[in-house]
């Protein structure tokens, strides 16, 4: 699904409509946050599979 500049700019004035220009710097910061921490828990998730993957294949040898 990819999201075109019409579309970007519709979704960025709902916003700025329901939440008002005051909050919009504030909810930004939480939805880099919110995201960052998304990523870091992939990485870890990805990290365990790995690491039981590795740990499989050592005890088949």
């Amino acid at each position: 699904m990819n999201l075109g500049v019409q579309e970007l700019v519709l979704i960025g004035l709902i916003i700025l409509l329901l939440f008002g220009a005051k909050r919009l710097p504030e909810i930004g910061r939480a939805f880099g946050k919110a995201i960052g921490e998304f990523r870091k828990g992939l990485k870890e998730v990805e990290k365990a599979v790995e690491e039981k993957e590795e740990k499989e294949d050592k005890s088949e040898h």
